[in-house]
């Protein structure tokens, strides 16, 4: 799949259109050549309990990440052959944050992929699973299918995810949960339920990263 960076210069969807960059051909060659396990460092502390705080809703979890979990780490309990896992502590507790890297939809397979530059959306970060609040990429982002995504195949993209979301630093995460230890739907689903990951989220400039499937069009 390839890197593809989506800048929303703005903090509010009231910002001035993206500035959209374009990913070399030499990173994308790169970029699939990193084993799909990404950089297996970030699952060597990946935890074997986990909380059961989550209810069955879509929310925002507030925390820390303690591991990045890829396909290949079957070490770490609950693998998952086509997900990484977001380990992130909250309350004293670990939470899966599972998110799809191969698309389950229709003949394409590969996942769109895009980053970006926002303030993250209110309530502000603090440590505690947050229900009750929206997300769409479109109306709230300004971030649509036609402009800064990018196609990846199931190993770069691995990769990718795993690069970007540092061990130890706070980190938001939208999605779905049918309660308990883990949270899915971490993409594009609509109805104001949109999953994303936000790094540096209190930061002067939090990071998304987004993710949409073949036949999602906004």
């Amino acid at each position: 799949m390839r890197a593809l960076a989506l800048l929303l210069l703005g903090c509010t969807s009231a910002s001035p259109a993206p500035a959209v960059e374009d990913t070399s051909a030499a990173d994308v060659a790169t970029e699939a050549s990193v084993d799909a396990a990404g950089d297996a460092s970030k699952a060597a502390a990946c935890a074997s309990t986990f909380g059961d705080a989550l209810t069955n809703s879509f929310g925002r979890l507030d925390g820390i990440v303690t591991a990045v979990v890829g396909p290949a780490d079957t070490q770490c309990p609950l693998p998952n052959d086509d997900h990484v896992v977001v380990q992130v502590r909250t309350g004293g507790k670990i939470y899966r944050m599972v998110v799809n890297v191969q698309s389950t939809r229709g003949a394409d397979l590969r996942v769109r992929f895009a980053t970006l530059e926002h303030a993250l959306l209110p309530p502000a970060w603090a440590e505690a699973w947050h229900t009750g609040i929206p997300l769409d990429y479109a109306s709230m982002l300004d971030a649509h299918s036609t402009a800064g995504f990018a196609p990846y195949e199931m190993t770069p993209l691995v990769a990718k995810i795993t690069e970007a979301i540092p061990l130890g630093a706070p980190v938001s995460v939208y999605a779905w949960s049918s309660g308990g230890a883990s949270a899915h739907k971490v993409h594009r689903n609509g109805s104001n339920g949109d999953g994303a990951i936000v790094l540096e989220p209190s930061g002067p400039k939090p990071r998304w990263l987004l993710f949409h499937f073949a036949d999602q069009n906004f």
